[in-house]
């Protein structure tokens, strides 16, 4: 133990003795700009971490703690208790340098998403879903119609295309960040219920629509030539088409050949050089990168040995140390300080998350009272699908970098992420998550046979949803 203390004094020491040099000047104690990205990588690691481990133990995502490392470190604390430290450690060379490797980290996201998404249904189960998947996303997203319609002074950014602005915060408010809901039933056991399976299908094609949405919207306010909209729009289709008859099945061949000959090890480099490329396609379009690599993910072949575990050697890498760097480069955008004195400023970011929270509630949960839940069953699965997690916080940041919406805006969506996030685990506890048995004689799981019950709507009914999407604490 004193071997320890004396350890831990001589670092402090040197660590001071090099402070002291650096402040006063010396060329020697002089840090380039390397050191300093490893340094500000080193510590968004440790501080995101540490919060996410931290707020883990409450019951809350991990990702909750991941978000606020990023916005800790950001204006809204670190810039405005110590800006001459944040100005030192996040100096613009250094932040250039991380939101490179942030964007490397986001399309690898992507692309895993896309890998884990699956959207197969029975065919009778085709309408239940699309009527839940229209009331969690059409109700929200007239609501953010509107909000956006009220204070476009404060949320509007600087690009001129009113509507698309309009359309952006309306489909901002309509997400659901399908890796985190899993995350959360699972955590509360739900996952294998007949309601949690039914929300991750609903969550899932919620996705593949917003995903297809954003494209729409990007494309329609890249250029204000109606030609160059439908060439864009024409292109994406075009490659959309390709990837499904020619990319999809050469996919298929690579996998089923990789795992005829384990240990050539050629697919994991093959699958990344794919997802760059169509990232950077979908970017020359003048759309985002991540939606390219959202896409190929989508082609990946499912229910493989070798796949599987292509997934796992990227998550570990990507999540716990990549990810972490964007919710970084959000936090570094979001200044809760902009909001001012303003009590209007402040009413309409309570106003958006109250919002973002009831039309969820109402929407989804009226699609699921009217799919035959019962009133329990339907808050549970309204609460489920008001989660946003990181989906919420990559759709801000694309519509932030269009200026779409303002720096204000993006301080409100990321927030409304956040809280909208943090309440789901405890509001399900308090609807209550122990499924109740039938009672006698009504056990063959029909919604309507018994009250408030948890999970007793008829299987086949329900979409199936194989496996789990990427990490679900993100």
């Amino acid at each position: 133990m004193l071997k320890v203390v004396a350890g831990v004094v001589l670092l402090l020491g040197a660590v001071g003795l090099w402070w002291g040099r650096l402040g006063s000047g010396g060329s020697s104690a002089e840090v380039d700009t390397t050191a300093r990205f490893l340094l500000a990588v080193m510590v968004i690691i440790l501080l995101s971490h540490l919060l996410g481990a931290l707020l883990g133990r409450l019951g809350q995502p991990l990702v909750i703690g991941e978000i606020l490392g990023g916005l800790l470190l950001g204006p809204s604390l670190l810039g405005w208790v110590w800006p001459s430290g944040q100005a030192w450690l996040l100096s613009p060379e250094v932040v250039s340098a991380l939101n490179t490797v942030a964007q490397l980290g986001l399309i690898v996201f992507m692309f895993l998403l896309g890998c884990e998404l699956r959207m197969e249904s029975p065919r009778k189960a085709v309408g239940t879903l699309g009527v839940s998947v229209l009331g969690a996303m059409g109700l929200p997203f007239a609501a953010g119609l509107g909000l956006a319609a009220a204070a476009p002074e404060m949320l509007q950014g600087s690009s001129p295309h009113a509507v698309g602005y309009l359309c952006f915060f309306g489909l901002a408010l309509s997400v659901t960040a399908l890796p985190v809901l899993a995350r959360i039933l699972t955590d509360l056991r739900l996952d294998r219920t007949p309601i949690g399976q039914f929300a991750l299908a609903s969550a899932a094609v919620g996705d593949g629509i917003a995903w297809l949405a954003l494209t729409v919207i990007l494309a329609a306010t890249g250029s204000g030539d109606a030609s160059d909209m439908g060439s864009t729009i024409a292109l994406v289709v075009a490659l959309v088409v390709f990837t499904a008859l020619v990319v999809r099945p050469l996919l298929a061949t690579a996998v089923r050949r990789a795992e005829e000959r384990p240990g050539t090890g050629t697919l994991l480099p093959l699958l990344l050089v794919g997802a760059i490329s169509y990232a950077v396609l979908t970017h020359l379009l003048g759309l985002h990168a991540v939606i390219g690599a959202f896409l190929f993910g989508t082609a990946i072949p499912r229910d493989s040995k070798v796949t599987e575990r292509m997934n796992q050697q990227l998550q570990g890498f990507t999540l716990t140390v990549l990810l972490p760097l964007f919710f970084a480069g959000v936090g570094l955008n979001v200044s809760v300080g902009a909001l001012g004195r303003d009590p209007w400023h402040w009413l309409v970011l309570a106003g958006v998350i109250v919002v973002a929270t009831l039309t969820k509630l109402v929407g989804a949960g009226g699609a699921a009272r009217m799919m035959g839940y019962r009133r329990k069953e339907a808050l549970r699965f309204g609460t489920l699908m008001n989660c946003r997690g990181v989906t919420e916080l990559v759709v801000a940041g694309i519509g932030w970098q269009r200026h779409l919406i303002s720096t204000s805006g993006l301080t409100v969506l990321v927030l409304m992420a956040v809280g909208t996030t943090a309440m789901t685990g405890p509001l399900l506890k308090l609807l209550g998550t122990k499924p109740p048995e039938p009672p006698p004689g009504e056990t063959d799981g029909r919604p309507g046979k018994a009250d408030d019950t948890a999970g007793e709507t008829d299987d086949s009914a329900v979409p199936a949803l194989q496996g789990a999407p990427v990490r679900a604490d993100t």
